[in-house]
């Protein structure tokens, strides 16, 4: 049976501060309740919560003013992950958000696992973007490198995108095959020319042998 609670401060996909919404009692007990977002609707909370209103929302402004200043030097963060990977550049295990906030953390950018949003572990190399909640109404990207090595990060840094094998491969055949025929073309468009060039060769020679016997 869905618990109806006050919100506290706004929860993503549920509400904002001063809210009373229905939830989940397992989301509540679990979430809502323990991380101090929510109250019990109950009579004698809603009042409490009118009472302390005022309090909650400058409180709030307060966090929010500290969460936008962390989020402007945040903005261009790259924490790395060296990881093992095939060929096809995907992981011998998983990325998560517990490994990125860690990543962040030796980076000296303190982070919580909670504040990373990560849908599904990553399981390929690359440059991710990934969200960080600084503050239920503050949000800011960083990218995580996940390389095979530092050299193989700083290039993903500067823009580089890495190629499977199996791709690569593909690609230096298209590439091959491209130049074969683009030779082929030239050596095509190569043998009329010469062909013109001795024929106008032999018009002009049979005209000079005409002129000598005349």
């Amino acid at each position: 049976m869905p618990m109806n609670v006050i919100l506290l401060e706004r929860v993503p996909k549920l509400g904002q501060m001063g809210d009373v919404v229905k939830v989940k009692p397992g989301f509540a007990r679990n979430f809502l309740l323990p991380q101090k977002k929510a109250l019990r609707a109950t009579k004698d909370n809603i009042a409490y919560f009118e009472s302390q209103r005022k309090v909650l929302e400058t409180q709030n402004l307060e966090r929010r003013s500290e969460a936008e200043k962390v989020a402007e030097k945040m903005k261009d963060l790259k924490v790395t992950l060296i990881r093992q990977a095939s060929e096809a550049l995907q992981l011998y295990g998983s990325v998560t958000s517990r490994d990125i906030a860690d990543a962040a953390n030796a980076e000296g950018v303190k982070l919580e696992r909670s504040q990373v949003e990560l849908d599904k572990p990553i399981k390929a190399l690359g440059a991710h973007q990934i969200k960080v909640h600084l503050h239920p109404e503050v949000t800011v990207e960083i990218t995580a490198l996940v390389a095979r090595s530092p050299d193989e990060a700083e290039f993903l840094a500067k823009g580089g995108k890495l190629v499977a094998e199996t791709e690569r491969a593909a690609m230096e055949a298209a590439e091959a095959a491209q130049r074969a025929a683009q030779q082929a073309a030239a050596l095509f468009e190569a043998k009329p020319a010469e062909g013109e060039a001795a024929a106008e060769a032999s018009a002009e020679g049979e005209a000079e042998a005409a002129a000598e016997e005349k």
